[in-house]
């Protein structure tokens, strides 16, 4: 087989009972994709044909719905006398599954970090109406280090949907007790099966286990597992209680939101981070949702914003901007103060949230300075390259340039003060 549709086949990647997965080539828009064709003696099994053509629909109905920087895309869904396949994002690497056995378990912070982005991808389809149902393993793809993509959404419910949701799906470990009971579902069980794959990712264990089906669904229902550092014993205690609130039997119990789980993740790794370590992506990622200037950033702008950035430290006294000087970057302050001078003059003092040197940008992209900057302190700013920017997607870039709208607006305002003031005290002079 050369072809499937328009798509041309490179390998196969691999194949299982329902469907083979390919490596292919689209002609038109010269990138790789995964093509996922089924089998067709599935789709005409008397018993399982029906139940199956309807998860390849549920899936096929994401196709440019998800576009998030931790969730496989899905591009294009295919049922017709040719065959009946998915189109999506090639994404190459690994499953988590070579990392859930004792022998070849992941750093505890990099266990943190692969968590906490999941957290984030599975709030963004949460956002869209949707319940992945199938958190396991297999279904997250390890790219390089701690970078992840959340992949088939066969099994997902969409809270939206006006067709029947098939029920009793999933994978007997993974899911939550309301799952197993056929219960309504919401955003929780998610939580609960991420908090079983966190388990066994922290200790090659699964939390509950059981030498039938029928026992290990009544642990999952009636039993508390016992904590993760009972099998490893430098897992500290905040991550024993982050998985044991995921792991509620109450979804009440568990986490109200996922940004909620996400933030105990994030304040979990640093504390295990050292000060000589490099700045770990959830905590860039929480530092810039927390300052001002990326208030209206969306998260999939903000991931972006990760991949074009710099993150640099300087020390007290420090110049990152020199008066007279040509530079296109501009700066988001992240933490600590710096003053702005002209001519050795003290204009300003901007504090973490604060952007400066936004003319780089905004005006010739080889901007000579105006003003010099100087840290006060310990600084870290978030450095961006106005040719990065440019080559940036248009919702980022509509991003920033609604972020630079609103602070020239708030230093217009502030100069308008300052004038007012500088007038009302020379009237006052002059009586």
């Amino acid at each position: 087989m050369n072809k499937i549709g328009k798509y041309e086949i490179v390998r196969e990647l691999g194949k299982g009972a329902t469907s083979a997965v390919y490596l292919a080539r689209d002609p038109f828009i010269g990138r790789e994709v995964a093509i996922k064709l089924v089998r067709p003696e599935v789709l005409q099994d008397k018993e399982h044909g029906r139940r199956f053509f309807k998860l390849f629909l549920t899936e096929a109905s994401l196709a440019g719905r998800l576009s998030h920087p931790h969730i496989a895309a899905i591009y294009d869904a295919v049922a017709n006398e040719e065959g009946t396949y998915l189109v999506m994002e090639y994404v190459p690497g690994t499953t988590l599954e070579p990392y859930i056995k004792p022998e070849a378990l992941l750093d505890i912070k990099r266990v943190i970090e692969i968590g906490f982005k999941c957290c984030k991808a599975l709030e963004y389809a949460h956002q869209h109406g949707i319940i992945h149902r199938d958190i396991k393993p297999a279904n997250i793809l390890l790219i390089s280090d701690s970078d992840i993509k959340i992949t088939d959404f066969g099994a997902a419910l969409t809270l939206s949907a006006e067709t029947t949701q098939i029920s009793g799906i999933g994978s007997p470990a993974y899911m939550s007790p309301e799952q197993l009971k056929e219960e309504p579902l919401g955003h929780q069980s998610d939580m609960f099966s991420l908090g079983v794959v966190l388990y066994q990712l922290l200790t090659g264990h699964l939390p509950f286990k059981g030498s039938t089906s029928y026992s290990m669904v009544h642990q999952i229902i009636n039993v508390d597992p016992s904590p993760p550092s009972a099998h490893r014993v430098e897992i500290p205690a905040s991550v024993d209680d982050i998985i044991k609130r995921a792991l509620a039997k109450d979804p009440a119990a568990r986490y109200a939101t996922w940004d909620e789980f996400a933030h105990a993740l994030a304040a979990a790794f640093d504390n295990l981070q050292r000060p000589d370590d490099p700045v770990p992506e959830a905590e860039k990622f929480s530092t810039l949702r927390r300052l001002e200037f990326f208030k209206g950033f969306s998260d999939v702008d903000l991931w972006q914003v990760m991949r074009i950035a710099q993150w640099v430290k300087y020390a007290p006294g420090s110049f990152v901007i020199r008066e007279a000087e040509v530079g296109s970057s501009f700066y988001v302050l992240a933490a600590g103060e710096v003053r702005v001078t002209k001519q050795e003059k003290l204009l300003n003092i901007l504090r973490a949230g604060e952007c400066f040197g936004e003319m780089a940008y905004l005006g010739s992209r080889r901007f000579q300075r105006t003003a010099s900057v100087i840290a006060v302190s310990e600084i870290t700013v978030v450095e961006i390259r106005a040719e990065a920017l440019a080559n940036a997607t248009e919702s980022c870039k509509h991003a920033f340039n609604a972020a630079f709208l609103d602070l020239l607006v708030t230093r217009l305002e502030a100069a308008n003060i300052r004038l007012s003031q500088l007038l009302l005290d020379r009237r006052i002079s002059l009586f």
